[in-house]
């Protein structure tokens, strides 16, 4: 059971929390195990644990290699579980469990030596679950942690990889296919010429680049997030909702300025809320409108019983497509302005893509149903508001704004 070179060098590294950024078939998951073996064996009463992004996921990339390497070792293997008691070098325990990232609620509270999280590019609703359930199940024995993905455009992985030039208990890693012997070099050549340039620096080469086939390829990181407050007056102040249990529900607030341009100042990405949680947040908010998913009608009814200013949004044949070029253009004319505290958000719009046609395939483009919460929250808001439709008006729009104030200014 040894290492290849790039590999050793990630585990050679003391750094509490390091960051693999790898192409496919680098290793990663070999990696994982040997490390997380290692952590249990070499301690005594050590809690580790390996988070997929769901729970079958753990279970096909990594048990069965866990498992065989544990073989020699292991006191106790419970399939249901996916957890494997193993014996150490002081003649204790130490035990090694696998979970998804589907149900990391169930993680609150447990302590843990060592955490694996693989694809971490993948996993929705990152920032706040990080902050508020993994981390802390870290502080009792100041556990290490070890993420490893494969690239998926600029999204929190992406900001995780930089972690390192602010904080010194982050280090970096980046390898390539390449970069694993065991790898023949002529079968990924043959694969860079199968497939676009785009596809394989991100699978391959683990480079961070905008992936293929997005929705929003209009949104900007440089252009379109602020931090601080929106640099002009409000004149409106709207919550987009789109309803979800074991989905997130996700409510964003947003600003429209005097100007016509929209700023969404913050979200709310919450899973297993019920409606009565969902709206009693909204009325807390104090939104002036809101403009929630219309198929939940239970929900808008009990926001209309609370009073809440519910606005309709028709949902029908072509308002997907409306909505989604109603939020592109705004992008178009810098109009759209994303707070950089958005995270799950950010996240959406950066995997937000359209399903993969064939060349002869000449059917509308058509969203892949996923990472589109709070994008449909968006959409909702951005599509129905009166200062949005037609886009073409906002000429229109900002003259009767300056006629406005300047008549304001010859009363005063």
């Amino acid at each position: 059971m040894t290492l290849h070179p790039a590999q050793s060098t990630i585990a050679k590294s003391s750094n509490r929390f390091r960051v693999v950024n790898c192409g496919r078939r680098f290793g990663k998951t070999y990696l994982a195990v040997l490390e997380m073996v290692a952590k249990a064996v070499y301690g005594n009463d050590r809690y580790i644990c390996y988070i997929a992004p769901t729970y079958a996921q753990a279970r096909d990339i990594a048990w069965q290699e866990l498992k065989k390497v544990c073989l020699p070792i292991a006191s106790n293997i419970n399939e249901s579980r996916l957890e494997i008691t193993v014996q150490t070098t002081q003649g204790g325990t130490s035990i090694i469990s696998l979970r998804g990232w589907e149900s990391i609620e169930t993680l609150r509270g447990q302590k843990f030596h060592f955490i694996v999280v693989d694809e971490i590019a993948s996993m929705r609703n990152w920032s706040s679950n990080w902050q508020e359930v993994i981390r802390p199940t870290l502080t009792d024995y100041k556990g290490e942690c070890l993420f490893i993905s494969t690239p998926k455009g600029f999204n929190h992985f992406y900001d995780l990889f930089n972690k390192q030039d602010t904080d010194k208990d982050y280090k970096s890693f980046h390898f390539t296919t390449y970069d694993n012997p065991h790898i023949p070099s002529e079968e990924v050549d043959k694969a860079k010429q199968e497939m676009t340039e785009d596809s394989f620096a991100q699978e391959y080469l683990a480079d961070f680049r905008k992936q293929e086939g997005l929705v929003y390829k209009e949104f900007s990181r440089e252009l379109h997030l602020y931090d601080g407050e929106p640099t002009r007056a409000k004149a409106e102040f709207l919550g987009g909702v789109d309803f979800g249990f074991r989905h997130p529900c996700a409510v964003l607030h947003i600003v429209v300025d005097v100007d016509g341009d929209y700023w969404v100042t913050d979200e709310w990405y919450k899973t297993e809320r019920t409606e009565e949680q969902i709206a009693e947040y909204v009325r807390s908010c104090g939104f002036n409108e809101v403009f929630p998913d219309p198929e939940n009608q239970s929900a808008i009814e009990l926001f209309n019983q609370k009073g809440i200013n519910v606005r309709e949004v028709v949902k029908g044949k072509g308002s997907v497509k409306s909505g989604i070029d109603a939020v592109r253009n705004l992008f178009k004319q810098n109009r759209l302005h994303i707070h950089k505290n958005c995270t799950n958000l950010i996240w959406e719009l950066e995997t937000y893509s359209y399903k993969e046609k064939t060349a002869n395939d000449d059917s509308p483009e058509e969203p892949v149903k996923m990472h589109d919460d709070a994008l449909d929250s968006l959409r909702y808001v951005l599509m129905t508001h009166e200062g949005v439709t037609p886009i073409t008006n906002i000429e229109k729009y900002r003259m009767q704004q300056a006629r406005m104030n300047n008549a304001r200014n010859f009363r005063e």
